[in-house]
């Protein structure tokens, strides 16, 4: 019989289940294939979004950046550990430097900011 270990839990935290482990899985498939894509490596940073959802803030080697959904930190730290994400405490100067931005980010952005087109 194969020897299993359970994934690493903070103090009060339960382990993840079968379920939360297959979706970090896939969670970490899709880090992964984000990192050979843009650039063979990718960064990220966790942050709790609400109603037990943590987003996955993901940029590449090459600038381009995107975000994932888990639905619990535990996933979404399991997912990170998986792929071999390195992670940072806070989405900072340092990384953000990184992230390139195009003229479509741009134009929204200053859209919502300046009274520009309706997100409609």
């Amino acid at each position: 019989m194969a020897d299993t270990k359970q994934a690493e839990t903070q103090p009060g935290e339960a382990p993840l289940d079968a379920k939360a482990q297959r979706r970090a899985a896939r969670l970490a498939k899709q880090i992964s294939d984000f990192a050979r894509t843009h650039g063979g490596s990718a960064e990220g940073q966790l942050a709790h979004i609400g109603r037990g959802t943590t987003r996955i803030a993901l940029v590449g080697a090459n600038g381009e950046w995107g975000n994932l959904v888990a639905g619990s930190y535990a996933t979404a730290e399991k997912a990170a550990e998986l792929a071999g994400l390195t992670l940072h405490e806070d989405f900072d100067g340092e990384m953000a430097a990184k992230v390139r931005t195009g003229r479509y980010e741009w134009s929204r952005m200053a859209g919502i900011q300046v009274g520009g087109p309706a997100n409609g």
